[in-house]
């Protein structure tokens, strides 16, 4: 296979992520800019959006980049099993390694604004909205992540070549969506702590 073949081919492959993945982007921010209120309920957390979706990113491409290796390896089988252990292992890492970066960005962002003088909400708030968003999107990225690397594998294509854009659209898509979700229930709860107490 030539130099043009094999450029046409990894074009073929890549520009529908590609697409999937600007379209994603889009609307993830959308969905960022319909959340203004809960933007200024919980103070300085716009600092901590970019970081919470950069972690989905690192951590999660980490992990579809270990499952493509498996496969290509022999050593994961296109195909989600009860019983694959290697596969049930990264998962779970990946989900405990995001949970992590989700809650010391949270402390990071509000040692940061504290030091800064900026208004940040508690603690504990913070804190909570990250791991929860962290816990959602983080489940959600494993499914979509395996799900599609193995039907991509199975239909021929390079799953090396899936999961950057899987990852960023899912990422983000998720990412956002899952962070309002969170803001809602964090602040549901601490309401009905507060108005217990």
């Amino acid at each position: 296979m030539g130099i043009r073949e094999t450029a046409l081919e990894a074009y073929r492959e890549a520009l529908p992520a590609l697409a999937a993945s600007l379209v994603g982007g889009l609307l993830a921010g959308v969905v960022l800019g319909g959340m203004r209120a809960e933007l200024r309920a919980v103070e300085g957390l716009l600092v901590l959006v970019p970081a919470l979706l950069a972690t989905r990113g690192n951590v999660y491409g980490s992990f579809g980049a270990r499952v493509s290796t498996g496969l290509h390896q022999g050593l994961v089988e296109p195909r989600v099993r009860a019983g694959d252990e290697r596969l049930r292992r990264a998962a779970v890492a990946a989900l405990a390694n995001g949970l992590l970066a989700s809650g010391v960005a949270a402390v990071l962002a509000f040692l940061v604004l504290t030091l800064l003088g900026a208004p940040v909400a508690p603690l504990p708030v913070l804190v909570g909205v990250a791991l929860t968003a962290g816990l959602l999107s983080g489940t959600a990225l494993t499914v979509v992540v395996v799900l599609v690397v193995f039907a991509g594998y199975r239909r021929g294509h390079n799953p090396d070549t899936l999961v950057g854009p899987i990852v960023t659209t899912t990422g983000d898509v998720f990412g956002v969506l899952f962070l309002l979700i969170a803001v809602r229930v964090v602040l549901g709860v601490a309401g009905l702590l507060g108005g217990g107490g």
